[in-house]
């Protein structure tokens, strides 16, 4: 038997919707993670962009486990001297980008290089409840009954 590889004109990109609302950060992320890369499905090809694209509304809503909301920071660097800036992931959740957050979590579960570059534009984060993308008719990804350590109130 012969091991399948996928050719791209035989990849199927299909469309889901995940709420974040009280889902556990970590746990949102690597669901997500799998599906923009296609390791969900039997076709899955190492080589290949065989991942779905994937809307993820109410991400100023997830849930962060344990002190992580004020002991986890995030740094960045001006490029001046003495410019190194940081701040916790609860005052980017309360700040203007709270999106930015889901998108990096996800962001550092994917490989880094051109073909993860491609499946992380399979992705769009917003932190409200509304999206622009009912014409494609997502379906429903419910993170949160998948177990019941996904969901934390």
């Amino acid at each position: 038997m012969k091991t399948y590889s996928a050719k791209p004109a035989e990849i199927e990109k299909k469309w889901f919707i995940v709420d974040a609302q009280d889902v556990v950060l970590g746990r949102l992320a690597t669901i997500v993670a799998n599906h923009l890369r296609g390791k969900h499905k039997p076709t899955y090809t190492p080589h290949m962009d065989d991942g779905d694209h994937v809307v993820v509304i109410n991400a100023q809503k997830v849930h962060l486990t344990g002190k992580k909301r004020e002991d986890d920071i995030f740094y960045w660097h001006t490029g001046y001297p003495g410019g190194i800036k940081e701040r916790s992931k609860g005052a980017i959740l309360d700040g203007e980008f709270p999106e930015r957050v889901v998108e990096k979590a996800i962001e550092r579960m994917i490989p880094r290089g051109p073909l993860g570059r491609l499946a992380m534009k399979n992705l769009r984060v917003y932190p409200g409840a509304e999206h622009p993308h009912e014409a494609q008719q997502p379906q429903v990804l419910d993170i949160a009954s998948m177990n019941p350590k996904n969901k934390r109130a």
